[in-house]
């Protein structure tokens, strides 16, 4: 079904660089990384209930609804704030589940936005971050919603200026558990800290691997898919890996080239172009 109203975007993300600093007592992750957002995006429609129900109205393949982020973020804004109301959930998804992109994280930040609009709860940005910790260490900065510097498990964020870029994403067939790749004893826990102003992303390839994704080595000896991937996207451009999941990408100053590399890609493998976004779209409203 297509719910009535408005479309809403949850644009997808690319981890420029992502180094693992260490691990914290609790089990999670020291980070440093840099979060761009990108104009490819999931499609997301609302419908504001009278009767207090979460319904997710599209189907989803692998994500039942008490799993999906989305559905969790609306059950955590209504019982936060204690609304009586409820609200279906439509979600046209294009971002691959498992892939590094924040899919599931961007649907998340989303519902907050809107329903906060729409049920008139009045939490805002800065308290919805707060509220979104549970849902995930991605959902703070699709809030955040701008190039960032980002530190500590990824809620540490600090603004950055990108110059605009053209992005080319193959996206493997393979969904790739974060929890796995953190978990792997032959991950590197202990990469030196580097200053925001050493970070250079229109010169991605002149820092070389200096700025690397430290999560690389785990997932493509892991994924031979991925690997395959990576290795074709190298011969033609400065690939790396996004995230914790399968998609890899390489940055270009305009999109031809960007486009012409993708025009040689195998019939066997999967990509597209896309820019990046100086802000989340939710934010021009």
């Amino acid at each position: 079904m297509k719910l009535p109203g408005p479309d809403y975007d949850a644009p997808a993300k690319l981890n420029l660089f992502l180094h693992v600093l260490g691990r914290r007592d609790d089990g999670y992750h020291q980070l440093q990384t840099v979060f761009t957002l990108i104009d490819y995006a999931d499609r997301l429609r609302f419908r504001v209930r009278d009767d207090g129900a979460i319904d997710r109205v599209s189907a989803m393949e692998g994500v039942p609804p008490e799993r999906d982020l989305a559905v969790r973020a609306a059950l955590l804004l209504k019982e936060a704030s204690g609304t009586p109301l409820g609200a279906d959930i439509e979600i046209d998804k294009r971002i691959p589940a498992g892939g590094g992109l924040g899919g599931g994280s961007s649907d998340a930040a989303t519902t907050l936005i809107v329903l906060d609009r729409l049920w008139g709860t009045g939490f805002g940005p800065e308290a919805l971050a707060e509220l979104a910790g549970p849902l995930g260490a991605d959902v703070p900065y699709f809030l955040f919603g701008v190039p960032a510097w980002a530190e500590g498990v990824g809620d540490r964020l600090r603004a950055i200026d990108l110059d605009p870029r053209w992005y080319l994403v193959l996206a493997p067939p393979a969904a790739v558990p974060t929890a796995e790749v953190f978990a792997a004893p032959e991950l590197t826990r202990n990469t030196e800290p580097l200053k925001m102003e050493d970070f250079s992303a229109q010169h991605l390839e002149s820092v070389g691997r200096r700025f690397r994704n430290d999560l690389e080595p785990v997932v493509t000896a892991r994924y031979p898919i991925v690997r395959e991937h990576l290795e074709w996207l190298r011969r033609h451009a400065d690939g790396r890996m996004t995230g914790s999941g399968s998609c890899v990408f390489a940055s270009f100053a305009t999109r031809e080239e960007a486009q012409s590399v993708l025009d040689r890609l195998p019939a066997t493998m999967q990509g597209f172009v896309a820019q990046g976004i100086g802000h989340h779209p939710l934010r021009a409203q």
